[in-house]
């Protein structure tokens, strides 16, 4: 038994046959067990009753959503069981088997400064499309605007040691979209991923699922998007500032500076609200227009334009070709 680790399962609705067939396996590893009745319907109450006998049920009594879920029950683990070593977050779909469930807690004993993720395997023809097709957007996102690298943004399987979980619980999101806001703020939070490859299990094409296609989408990207908008007013400031700066009049050898300093200015406008910057890519940038600007003796401005919306398609085609060869 795993008594050094607290299972933490958020439920909601469930498909009680199967919930109960993965209890049955899992309470022959782990003997500490927290479910979030995250407000079951009537039709559960005799099932959810039952489950309250045995096993710590933190409960609403109308559906708050599965990021308060998560943060409530990392909030009862961390008053009622002070002394053990890891939490592990997981689905009572049967998504997670036990021995995921248990080679993910074994990670995260031995990384106890990391956040460890269950990652799928995508290429595995049991993924359905949505699926695939919502974890290849969010994670070349994730990549681009915030600079954190994971193979699979949408895992439930996730452990971590009791003080990442004080780190993240204060994360903002109740519903799906906090899980995808903390791995944005492992990066601010200087908090490592680890990922373990787990099955990939689908019962029924994932019928179970409560993740609404269209609203949860909506919460999820909605961060993405303050990212993209603040990305796109960094960069009009800095091309109006270097507009401003400079002009024809000035020798082209003296072209770098204004053009340093108006990236500079950009760069820490998107520090303060996205509170991310790629520096490579900045340098990079930098390198290649101070190169070919400095022998363009017109329409600088423009020619500035165009260089990089060129960079910024040749990035993402990297970021593209990057994730399939890691693949």
């Amino acid at each position: 038994m795993n008594k050094d680790v607290v299972v933490l399962i958020p439920v909601y609705n469930p498909n009680e046959e199967i919930m109960q067939e993965f209890l049955e396996k899992l309470t022959k590893k782990f003997i500490n067990i927290v479910f979030i009745n995250d407000g079951c319907s009537k039709k559960h109450d005799k099932f959810m009753n039952n489950l309250a006998k045995s096993y710590p049920v933190v409960k609403h009594c109308v559906n708050l959503g599965k990021g308060r879920g998560l943060k409530n029950g990392i909030n009862y683990i961390l008053e009622n069981f002070p002394k053990v070593k890891v939490i592990v977050t997981a689905d009572c779909d049967g998504q997670h088997s036990v021995e995921d469930i248990k080679k993910c807690s074994d990670i995260a004993k031995k990384n106890m400064d990391a956040l460890v993720l269950g990652v799928r395997d995508f290429s595995d023809n049991l993924v359905p499309r949505r699926s695939k097709f919502g974890n290849v957007i969010t994670r070349n996102v994730l990549y681009s605007f915030v600079g954190v690298k994971v193979s699979d943004t949408q895992t439930g399987l996730r452990a971590m040691s009791l003080d990442i979980a004080k780190k993240l619980i204060d994360v903002d999101g109740e519903r799906y979209e906090y899980e995808t806001n903390c791995l944005i703020e492992t990066k601010s939070r200087n908090i490592p991923i680890k990922e373990v490859v787990i099955e990939t299990i689908y019962i029924n094409n994932n019928e179970t699922s409560h993740f609404n296609p269209v609203k949860d989408s909506i919460r999820v990207y909605k961060l993405f998007a303050s990212y993209l908008l603040f990305t796109l007013l960094a960069y009009i400031i800095e091309t109006v500032i270097f507009a401003k700066t400079f002009n024809v009049n000035h020798a082209l050898y003296v072209m770098p500076l204004f053009l340093l300093f108006s990236k500079i200015v950009s760069s820490i406008i998107k520090i303060i609200f996205n509170n991310h910057i790629n520096y490579k890519y900045i340098i990079v940038n930098y390198i290649i227009s101070a190169l070919i600007l400095s022998f363009v003796p017109s329409k600088i401005v423009l020619i500035k334009i165009l260089i990089d919306i060129i960079m910024f398609i040749l990035s993402l085609f990297l970021i593209k070709f990057k994730t399939k060869k890691e693949a």
